[in-house]
């Protein structure tokens, strides 16, 4: 098998020492369920192939980046009752990527993309708080699954185990889905109150109140080439940030 210098954990220190790297990705994604037909692990599976894929994409164009192993715990806290969905605490987070980033800055490595793959991650706050503490390591965060318009691919809403979560995993890990005649139809309750439907207020969703199948999305429309050109869109969007954010200083980013 061919190694791939933009993936750490097939990368050797003879590579790693030879490379000035201007960007670390940090894939992080989450362990729970997802319907009936999707393994607990599809937001990791889908980081691992988002981070490789995009920094493919960068690397090939000359940007020095390196992604992360996928740590493959998220916040749950609104699901501690649907058996083993593990969870971390924001502040948990706030741990382990102060440790991280503090390695980014002892070894002089300028730039960190902290890669979400799961909605109940919001790094945003944490890093504000990281940033003050490290100048010199520029710190951001992206959800993958927002890097493309999915209204151009899907046609039925959905943020959890829909139709794109399952397109995706059709592409990246086929064997691992079960027959869609078997998931679960995604139905979900909404808040009673207004402002929380609308958005513009919010409150953690209880998902067992919200969904029987743990499920917020119909998957009845996936199928693999519809998550292959999702996919496609969405690493190329995100490879083309790597280049550029792989090239920009920090120092001025403004126009």
């Amino acid at each position: 098998m061919t190694t791939r210098p933009y993936i750490l954990a097939e990368t050797t220190w003879q590579q790693v020492k030879e490379t000035r790297y201007e960007v670390v990705v940090l894939p992080w994604g989450a362990t729970e369920a997802h319907n009936y037909h999707l393994p607990y692990a599809t937001d990791n599976y889908q980081c691992d192939y988002v981070a490789a894929e995009a920094a493919r994409k960068a690397w090939d164009r000359g940007a020095k980046v390196v992604v992360l192993p996928t740590i493959p715990f998220g916040v749950n806290t609104g699901q501690l009752d649907i058996t083993l969905d593990m969870n971390l605490n924001p502040s948990t987070q706030l741990l382990i990527l102060r440790d991280m980033v503090q390695v980014l800055a002892r070894q002089g490595i300028p730039k960190l993309v902290v890669l979400n793959g799961h909605g109940g991650n919001d790094f945003r706050q944490i890093l504000r708080e990281l940033q003050a503490e490290f100048p010199s390591v520029f710190l951001c965060t992206l959800n993958w699954f927002k890097a493309a318009d999915r209204s151009q691919f899907f046609t039925a809403p959905g943020d959890h185990a829909d139709a794109m979560e399952t397109s995706a995993m059709l592409h990246i890990a086929p064997q691992l889905v079960r027959p869609l005649a078997e998931a679960g139809d995604g139905a979900a309750k909404q808040f009673k109150i207004k402002a929380f439907q609308q958005g513009w207020a919010w409150a953690q969703r209880e998902w067992s109140k919200v969904s029987t199948d743990t499920g917020v999305g119909n998957p009845a429309e996936a199928t693999a080439q519809q998550g292959e050109a999702f996919l496609a869109a969405v690493t190329t969007n995100i490879g083309q940030f790597l280049v550029e954010l792989a090239a920009a200083d920090p120092q001025d980013l403004y126009e």
